[in-house]
């Protein structure tokens, strides 16, 4: 089942593509007691109701393939004769005209669902004359076959919300009356199934809308078909399997199911490189293909045998496909852990570098400042030798320059020529005249005289 197909379909569902005949509808209450049953010409419905029931018939053909839409086959055995794959050929074939063919549909219908509350029967014919194409996807004027089907969708029907609303009669605001509303749908199928731009009648197209609750009970018994879990569940008892077998080592059971997944990953891009089509065939995840996995992840071999059976218990023949087990959440989780575990790597080796070179920066000022006080030192040495030496020398010239005096005078220039020596009782003196305006001082006493 290709996504193509489907679309090719869908894009039909227009008012003026859309080729449908009839439309036929059961209504059924929460006691599965039928209520109403109608039968339209689809092409006399009025505008709005035209749509309406359109877009319910869209919603089936919505969805992606193996989660919202689902091919189902039919048992093969070419010795028993598949009841609702003939009552299904025979609704086909009927055009919906056919009363009996569809109470018996209805009422397998209705016997089967497992849903609690109203909901509401769809089913429309249609006849699609499929235009030729060439390998380039050009139409060719000419039919390669009718595709005829029966689209069915199953509508829940709901109280609407209770509220209050504007009476323009009245010109009042009152509480509006709750209506029954027919929402969109939640399962129904398409049969024979359109693959390959042809009729399979082997197949049946089903959609849920919800991917974790499919009702495979509508699958088996009312279609007839083996049930079939969507990628969601899958990959959701996949991973179960996985941890369970660990019992209760969390953490490895945790390290484990992410190996697994990155080598899962790993092993679809390798299949993707191998084949440029896009339509190549999915990989299915066969006994032998998980045991090499589990291998290749580390697993113990006591622990391989645990989840193989378990593997076998779920799914059985109906094998998951590589890409359905794929946990992109986990897969992101990881890739961004990795990131921050790289970049916590990469600070501790800056920081390690940013302490080398600090401690290198220190030895290498600590030499220069020893080397800086080493010569400032013979520099001041020298220095001082130098100071003193002039020193020395200094002192040597004044004690040369300079001789011991017992007495010496210092007076006005004008007082020297009137400076005598005379001997006064036998002792040598020095006569200095003083006029009373003249002050005199003798080693710092004033008025000395």
């Amino acid at each position: 089942m290709r996504r193509k197909d489907i679309l090719e379909l869908k894009k039909r569902l227009k008012k003026d593509d859309c080729t449908f005949t009839k439309m036929c509808g059961c209504y059924v209450n929460g006691e599965k007691h039928t209520i109403l049953k109608f039968r339209e010409s689809f092409i006399n419905l009025d505008e709005d109701e035209y749509f309406k029931y359109l877009e319910i018939a869209k919603k089936v053909l919505s969805g992606t393939i193996g989660n919202n839409i689902l091919e189902l086959n039919f048992p093969p055995n070419e010795d028993l004769i598949n009841e609702k794959q003939v009552s299904l050929m025979q609704l086909k074939k009927s055009q919906l005209k056919d009363d009996a063919l569809l109470d018996d549909f209805y009422k397998s219908i209705i016997d089967t669902y497992d849903y609690t509350g109203n909901f509401l029967i769809l089913v429309f014919h249609d006849a699609y004359d499929v235009i030729a194409k060439t390998k380039d996807n050009i139409k060719i004027d000419e039919s390669e076959e009718v595709y005829e089907y029966v689209l069915c969708a199953i509508c829940p029907v709901s109280l609407s919300e209770s509220g209050l609303r504007y009476f323009e009669e009245e010109n009042k605001i009152k509480a509006r009356i709750r209506n029954w509303v027919v929402d969109a749908p939640i399962n129904g199928f398409v049969f024979p199934a359109f693959i390959d731009r042809s009729s399979d009648v082997n197949s049946i197209m089903y959609y849920t809308k919800n991917a974790k609750d499919t009702h495979p009970e509508l699958m088996e018994t009312a279609l007839g078909c083996y049930s079939k879990q969507t990628a969601t569940i899958q990959k959701e008892t996949f991973q179960s399997i996985i941890k369970n077998s660990f019992s209760t080592d969390e953490k490895k059971a945790d390290k484990i199911f992410i190996e697994i997944q990155e080598n899962l990953n790993t092993m679809i891009d390798e299949h993707n490189d191998m084949y440029d089509d896009t339509d190549c065939e999915p990989i299915s995840l066969s006994n032998k293909a998980i045991q090499n996995l589990l291998i290749e992840s580390g697993v113990s071999e006591e622990i391989i045998t645990k989840i193989e059976k378990s593997y076998v218990e779920n799914f059985g023949d109906d094998l998951p496909l590589a890409e359905s087990l794929i946990d992109a959440k986990t897969l992101k989780a990881n890739e961004q852990r990795k990131k921050e575990e790289y970049l916590l790597k990469q600070v501790a080796i800056l920081q390690n570098r940013l302490d080398e070179v600090k401690q290198e920066t220190a030895v290498d000022n600590e030499t220069q400042l020893s080397t800086e006080i080493d010569d400032d030192n013979v520099v001041l040495e020298e220095t001082l030798e130098t100071n003193l030496e002039e020193v020395q020398d200094a002192n040597s010239e004044d004690n040369k320059v300079t001789p011991h005096y017992d007495v010496i005078l210092q007076v006005n220039p004008e007082k020297i020529p009137q400076i005598k020596s005379q001997i006064i009782n036998g002792q040598k003196c020095i006569v200095i005249p003083i006029n009373e305006n003249e002050q005199t001082t003798v080693n710092g006493l004033d008025d000395f005289i």
